[in-house]
């Protein structure tokens, strides 16, 4: 009884995380994505954007846990512990690093709609095989459920593409 009175209030994880787009563009789901190792989820459930611009903003509050050295791909790691890997189109890593510009580093901490990546969307265009950005959920096993929403046109850092559940 005494502790709950004075004793040191817990700070627990949340139950739930909400993913909102990183990016301005269409939602699509993971299964048209051309490239089997996302179509087939075989990193995760997710989702996936057609960007419309060249600005990765972050989906969730949290801690960049890795920023890939060609800098198209970024992973965070939420307050509830699960972790969203954000890859910017398909075949990408061709590309060493050309026309990306990181602006955060691993162990950064950000919250929700801060800009990560800047990228020339163009230029995605031209040189990979598509600008297609799926977002990943790589620890899904400690999710409940992960419940994704469609839109036609998501807006970076405020239009709401999943929700996960149960967190263990």
């Amino acid at each position: 009884m005494l502790k709950k009175l004075f004793g040191k209030k817990e700070n627990k994880a949340p139950a739930e995380e909400i993913i909102v787009s990183p990016l301005n563009g269409e939602v699509i789901p993971l299964e048209d994505v051309p490239d089997p190792v996302f179509s087939e989820k075989m990193m995760g459930d997710g989702i996936a954007i057609m960007p419309e611009d060249g600005e990765l903003m972050s989906p969730v509050d949290g801690e960049i846990l890795q920023v890939f050295p060609t800098k198209h791909a970024v992973g965070i790691k939420t307050q509830s512990g699960m972790e969203v890997l954000i890859h910017i189109g398909l075949e990408t890593v061709m590309m060493k690093g050309e026309g990306f510009t990181s602006l955060v580093k691993e162990g950064d901490r950000v919250r929700t709609g801060q800009p990560l990546i800047s990228f020339n969307v163009d230029l995605v265009k031209e040189k990979a095989k598509s600008t297609v950005t799926p977002v990943i959920i790589t620890n899904g096993d400690k999710a409940g459920a992960i419940e994704k929403f469609s839109s036609e046109h998501a807006q970076a850092g405020t239009t709401k593409i999943m929700q996960i559940t149960d967190i263990k």
